[in-house]
């Protein structure tokens, strides 16, 4: 971890700089798939899955067996979790749901909105180097809340050709029915245009590496939205003589663990706090399974000492993380101040992976600075609303002069005449 004792303001902005990879472009590697799956369709999504995945599929659909085999191949204890993980994500984002509120805008005009699911959906659900069942929760149960008809699930097999029992059982606890072995950029093109076997989507969620981000990126020139452009885990810790450096350690490490890609940022206003940390992460970090990994992350991140808390929400707010620990007994205090963040853990004990797993907030969440134009995935994300009003004769009357007036001076007298009409035969009818 690079470390550095209170930087200049001037240095701000390449302190808060992302790692990068070296320049590949990408969307010609995305659009050479995507036109292929065009064409090719299912045979594509099979080929490219021997090329990239090194599985030679035979079905592109999880049969019904796979799906109940992996009831039994996870523990009581994982499915407990994951079902009070489910309760808690399920509590949280029903309560999103908003009230039809007709609103008299004039004597006579009645306007409100409703909600409705956005009819087909594609989720896709990392199962790389770290098999995200978690985020079959995330992603499933809002969309299951929204209404959502279609829930096309997209995961990556393993060199076995299966995918991971805790995605099977989790996707089939909260109703999921179509499930997919395929990843990567052949899975969002798979959703984007849709093939013999896979049907196309309106929207795409869901996190992924260098290649799904451009691949889902790309995906928008070709009318399917997506949740945002999600990219490597990122954390940043605010920490000063009030936190704990073996937490803030483990907490840095707990996204430093998802790739080398990720990024992990530890700002406080002491020394001491910031040299305490370094050597925690340095014990902690010997006995992770996945520690070169976690290791090659650390290269690319940064321990700053600032001059005071208030410092440390600027940096934060100009480097707009994912994932934002305020590791202060005095976290509370600063909430008003911060403006760009994915998610907020407040105090000592609001670990990240509290979020990740089961307080019941999403951990989809806008990555690589785009907290500063983005919100995290939440029930809205899988909804449309459409807006509806009703005029009575006396409304029309109420704001019917004023509809002609603007008409007319945009030079749109058809718009005009629409009101011209009604308000005529009204006037017949006194």
């Amino acid at each position: 971890m690079q470390t550095y004792i209170n930087p200049q303001l001037s240095d701000w902005s390449a302190l808060t700089s992302r790692p990068t990879k070296e320049a590949q472009d990408l969307q010609k590697i995305v659009l050479d798939v995507f036109e292929k799956i065009q064409s090719e369709k299912d045979k594509a999504l099979i080929d490219f899955t021997e090329r990239f995945d090194g599985v030679k599929l035979t079905s592109l659909e999880v049969p019904t067996e796979e799906i109940e085999e992996a009831k039994s191949l996870i523990s009581e204890e994982l499915k407990q979790a994951i079902q009070l993980a489910a309760s808690n994500i399920e509590k949280f984002h029903a309560v999103q749901r908003e009230e039809v509120k007709v609103i008299e805008t004039t004597k006579g005009v009645n306007c409100w909105r409703e909600s409705r699911g956005i009819k087909n959906v594609g989720i896709y659900i990392p199962g790389g180097t770290a098999p995200l069942f978690s985020t079959t929760l995330m992603l499933g149960i809002p969309a299951k809340l929204a209404g959502c008809e279609n829930i096309i699930l997209c995961t990556p097999p393993n060199k076995s050709g299966k995918v991971h029992p805790a995605i099977l059982y989790t996707a089939n606890l909260i109703g999921i029915k179509k499930i997919y072995k395929i990843g990567g950029i052949q899975a969002i093109g798979a959703l984007t245009f849709g093939t013999e076997t896979i049907q196309k989507v309106d929207k795409i969620f869901g996190p992924g590496n260098q290649y799904v981000t451009a691949a889902k990126q790309v995906a928008q020139n070709f009318g399917v939205a997506i949740d945002m452009p999600a990219g490597p885990s990122e954390v940043l810790v605010i920490a000063d003589e009030t936190s704990i450096p073996k937490y803030v350690a483990a907490d840095l490490l707990s996204q430093a663990e998802h790739g080398i890609d990720s990024q992990v940022i530890l700002l406080t206003t002491s020394e001491k706090i910031l040299t305490e940390t370094i050597a925690e992460i340095n014990t902690q970090l010997e006995i992770l399974p996945r520690k070169e990994l976690a290791a090659q992350a650390l290269e690319n991140s940064k321990g700053i000492v600032l001059n005071s808390i208030n410092e440390c929400v600027s940096f934060s707010n100009i480097y707009a993380p994912e994932h934002l620990i305020f590791a202060c007994e005095s976290a509370e205090n600063h909430i008003d101040k911060i403006i760009n963040a994915g998610s907020v853990f407040l105090g000592n004990y609001s670990c990240e992976s509290a979020g990740d797993y089961a307080s019941g907030t999403n951990h989809t969440l806008p990555t690589n600075g785009y907290a500063k134009n983005y919100s995290g995935v939440s029930l809205d994300s899988f909804i449309k609303k459409i807006t509806f009003q009703k005029l009575t004769a006396e409304g029309i009357q109420n704001i019917g002069p004023a509809i002609e007036l603007m008409a007319e001076a945009e030079e749109l007298f058809a718009h005009k005449n629409a009101v011209t009409l009604r308000l005529k035969d009204l006037s017949l009818k006194v």
